[in-house]
């Protein structure tokens, strides 16, 4: 049964820290990525948590398994760009999400 998880990742040791975010190593292959991921609805919500060198995705899923599994397919990952710095449960208490 697939439910909802907030994950946090991470700029890891590839990110260049002297370039915006879209002009990262592979920017078009990991947003292709994202976006495939978001279109098969495992990815519900997503983007940066402005001022923190993190990224905060709204996921659906059986377990953490399942979502490594998924985000180590991305070309961030793979190039150390981007690391999963914490996967949680999570509970939507307020507000709705279109199934």
């Amino acid at each position: 049964m697939k439910r909802l998880f907030a994950v946090i990742r991470s700029r890891g040791p590839a990110w260049n820290d002297a370039v915006p975010l879209d002009d990262q190593v592979q920017w078009k292959a990991h947003a292709a990525f994202m976006n495939g991921l978001q279109n098969e609805g495992f990815v519900v919500l997503g983007g940066p948590l402005e001022d923190t060198p993190d990224v905060l995705l709204i996921v659906r899923a059986a377990d953490p398994t399942e979502i490594t599994k998924q985000l180590a397919a991305d070309p961030w990952t793979r190039n150390g760009l981007l690391i999963v710095k914490q996967i949680s449960p999570w509970w939507l208490r307020l507000g709705s999400l279109s199934a």
